[in-house]
């Protein structure tokens, strides 16, 4: 493909402004029927833990206030990540399905469920996605619920403490209408820039005596301009 500097760009693209302004549209339009017709609606719920211990200080007064010592927050920061695969077990999962009666896989629950700590704290946040907004809810309290139950079944302690319960969602978490068009257009801008660029790689015929004496190595001399009569003022002049 010959060079070309801005301004021949900026005037090829100028001429295929129509064109690329629908090419553009067109894909806008893909992304809304897209997200709008294909992608199921998925609302997220989440619940926050956090491990602390539940021994209370002898030295002060019995006012419902814990306290933790060193040990046990060390102790606690090493549990985040064994707690965080523990959550999405065989055992704990199970008792939920049993619990909330739900018709469901244990795998499909586990994919929809995300397990993460906040860095450099003793938090564990519970994620469960669901085509429901309630179910999700429900899921992740349950399963903070039984969360609980378990380690103090199987740890004989009593670290895990839940700070906020789920609230059901009242939008989809992987739906976002303006984002999704916004993706689509640039595509179509990509698109379209592609495309007038393949159409001027293409196109062979000459425009400019540039052209020419790239193409034959030789000299232009002279140029005709093209003539083109105002025909209404000539229609005028008849009789």
């Amino acid at each position: 493909m010959e060079e070309l500097d801005l301004k021949e760009l900026f005037n090829i693209f100028w001429h295929k402004k129509i064109e690329i302004l629908l090419i553009v549209l067109i894909f806008g339009v893909i992304g809304v029927i897209y997200t709008m017709g294909f992608v199921t609606p998925m609302y997220s719920a989440s619940t926050t833990l956090v491990l602390a211990s539940s021994s209370k200080n002898e030295n002060l007064p019995d006012t419902g206030i814990t306290t933790s010592t060193a040990t046990e927050v060390t102790v606690n920061s090493k549990l985040v990540s064994t707690y965080s695969e523990l959550v999405k077990s065989k055992n704990i999962l199970r008792q939920v399905i049993s619990n909330l009666n739900m018709k469901i896989e244990e795998d499909t629950l586990r994919k929809n469920i995300t397990v993460s700590s906040v860095k450099d704290t003793e938090l564990i946040q519970i994620t469960v996605k669901n085509e429901k907004p309630s179910y999700a809810s429900q899921i992740a309290n349950e399963i903070a619920k039984v969360f609980t139950e378990k380690v103090k079944e199987i740890y004989k302690i009593e670290n895990v403490q839940i700070v906020d319960e789920a609230e059901v969602p009242n939008e989809p978490s992987n739906i976002n209408h303006k984002k999704d068009v916004a993706i689509f257009a640039l595509i179509g801008l990509v698109v379209s820039i592609g495309y007038v660029l393949l159409l001027n790689m293409l196109d062979t015929t000459v425009k400019t005596p540039e052209d020419i004496e790239e193409g034959l190595k030789l000299p232009v001399l002279a140029a005709i301009p093209v003539y083109e009569p105002d025909i209404q003022k000539k229609k005028g002049g008849r009789k």
